[in-house]
């Protein structure tokens, strides 16, 4: 499990409708692969900003939880993380480029909460990712005008070259790896990169990374399979497909 707390759960906050989409569990194929991770090469490190502007922590009462990231639409007000890390009834704000105990862009107050039917139904691992509207009390500039914003990566297969950010919860600052994905189950990957635990849920599985300003094609995000895995050293995501394509639209209507 990769993060403090959970509930599942839909809640729409302040004024922001939930609209849902998604295929239940039940309808979907068993697993169709077992295979052992493919074992590559690893790259592990704190990073700093300007990199990776558009990930950030996810915070409750003060303390970081979840990761999410920015993600491009047409307002720029769309913030990506896992199902899991939502809860109804809760406080949640989003702080983009944090590193060292900083928040170089201040803090984004979570304004609306969508997730997939599927995931408020049953908790659908294969569901889990939720999109977010942020915004921040005075500033009239979405948030994504400032860090840049990942796009949105709809079926690209399960064998990619990712590099995966999370913040676990008692760190200052990200870790990032570098590794290839791999497919879990039908609609899950996995990709093995070693200390990723707590609070690195919702962290993004960015492909095509630019070197200078870290943005890249997000495919993932940690989550979906024992809410991202069952050890820090493996790493799960539900597959995004068609699901998460609906959503997105639902999102930025």
């Amino acid at each position: 499990m990769r993060q403090v707390w959970w509930r599942s759960c839909a809640v729409v906050l302040m004024a922001v409708a939930l609209v849902g989409a998604g295929t239940p569990a039940a309808d979907r194929p068993m697993p169709v692969s077992t295979a052992n991770v493919r074992n590559t090469t690893t790259t592990t490190g704190v990073v700093s900003s300007p990199s990776f502007a558009a990930v950030g922590a996810l915070f409750r009462d003060g303390a970081h939880f979840c990761t999410a990231s920015v993600v491009d639409s047409p307002i720029g007000d769309l913030v990506l993380t896992a199902a899991h890390c939502v809860q109804a009834g809760t406080d949640l704000s989003f702080a983009p480029g944090y590193h060292d105990g900083v928040a170089p862009y201040g803090m984004w107050t979570v304004t609306g909460v969508l997730v997939p039917d599927g995931w408020t139904a049953t908790a659908d691992p294969d569901l889990d990712f939720a999109f977010l509207t942020v915004r921040q009390a005075g500033n009239p500039e979405p948030v994504q005008d400032l860090t840049g914003g990942e796009e949105l990566g709809v079926n690209r297969g399960f064998a990619n070259d990712v590099t995966l950010v999370g913040y676990p919860g008692d760190a200052p600052s990200p870790v990032i790896c570098r590794n290839t994905t791999t497919q879990a189950f039908a609609y899950q990957q996995r990709i093995a990169c070693p200390g990723f635990p707590d609070g690195t849920s919702g962290g993004p599985w960015l492909t095509a990374v630019d070197p200078l300003t870290g943005s890249g094609v997000v495919v993932g995000v940690i989550g979906g399979y024992e809410q991202g895995g069952d050890t820090p050293d493996v790493s799960y995501s539900a597959y995004f497909d068609e699901d998460i394509h609906t959503l997105f639209d639902a999102a930025v209507r």
